[in-house]
């Protein structure tokens, strides 16, 4: 049969310019982005993810790499791509903790001294009590703010939106989300806003998205789509969307998760890294970092983490001109 447009894309951006006809039916099948399944489905993804049982290097990693090698041969082989994500500046307590630049600064600090290519989760604005629902308050970055955003520039991050105030619409802390709950014309309104006050402190539109809480709806998918090219997911995604390889290609955009254990902090995350430049993937291999949980032993993890990853990091610029290459149009291409 044909294959998807997101199909034809995926094969692009895992395999190069591959014939999707010299394909087999299990590297189409792992390449073809999986619905979002029901409630109940997420819900036992979720549960089984946190028991071991559902394991993004089992049921993704390692069949892409299979794939890899069947099709490419001794091409597969290569460094990790990893991809890392920092959550996210300002901190979204800044506004209650002033004190919290400082941190920010010093992470970043440590990342620019290891020449760690990065994106920065960026948040449009400080907020006042974001986990309490129904507050209000706040204010937009000011100098100090923008200061080091200018720094990170110079420095090789690349920025994503972070939502626009990462105030939580729900109490419950399996729940909180900025978007989830609204319409997906309601949640473009509020993401437009974050998009101008964006503009306003000197970031152009950014093209990668990353959600508050790691939550919107799976409805809201296709503005989402329309707005960015990369949209990013965690653990908490899996409840809402599903659990999920990638980046792959779906629905007009490229769906990026990170779950654990390379979603943690830089003690838990190295081990698994080091694993990953021995097992020459030749693939993405995302990582997310927050900034905070890197203070309990003075950033000095972080220091070892950045330092090893640095020389096998990708710039997430590199990715957006994967995800651009694998976009154009494929004529004739068809699965036998």
């Amino acid at each position: 049969m044909d294959p998807s447009a997101d199909l034809l894309r995926n094969i692009r951006l895992h395999l190069g310019e591959t014939d999707p006809a010299s394909l087999g039916a299990r590297a189409a099948k792992l390449l073809s982005p999986a619905p979002v399944g029901s409630t109940a489905r997420r819900a036992l993804q979720r549960v089984a993810m946190k028991r071991g049982r559902l394991d993004w290097e089992r049921s993704w990693l390692a069949p892409l790499i299979d794939v890899r090698r069947e099709v490419l041969g001794e091409r597969a082989a290569g460094p990790p791509r990893f991809l890392v994500r920092v959550d996210e500046f300002p901190y979204y307590t800044s506004f209650d903790r002033p004190e919290d630049l400082e941190m920010s600064r010093r992470f970043h600090e440590v990342m620019a001294e290891a020449g760690l290519a990065h994106l920065m989760s960026v948040l449009p604005q400080l907020t006042h009590d974001p986990l309490t629902v129904g507050s209000t308050g706040g204010r937009a970055l000011g100098e100090q703010e923008i200061a080091l955003l200018e720094q990170m520039r110079r420095d090789r991050v690349t920025f994503a939106q972070h939502g626009t105030n990462h105030r939580t619409r729900f109490a419950s802390p399996r729940r909180r989300s900025e978007l989830c709950g609204l319409s997906p014309a309601e949640a473009d309104a509020v993401l437009e806003d974050g998009r101008l006050r964006l503009l306003a402190a000197g970031i152009d539109s950014t093209r990668v998205f990353v959600p508050p809480f790691n939550r919107f709806d799976a409805a809201q998918y296709p503005m989402l789509a329309r707005r960015f090219s990369i949209l990013c997911g965690g653990p908490e995604s899996v409840a809402l969307m599903g659990f999920h390889g990638g980046p792959l290609w779906r629905d007009g955009a490229v769906y990026l998760p990170c779950y654990a254990p390379l979603y943690s902090d830089a003690r838990t995350v190295l081990p698994v890294a080091e694993r990953m430049i021995d097992l020459a993937p030749g693939t993405w291999i995302p990582i997310v970092l927050h900034t905070s949980w890197e203070l309990d032993d003075d950033f000095a993890a972080l220091r070892r983490l950045a330092e090893r990853i640095a020389p096998f990091a990708a710039s997430w610029d590199e990715l957006l001109a994967e995800v651009d290459r694998s976009a154009l149009p494929v004529a004739g291409a068809s699965l036998g």
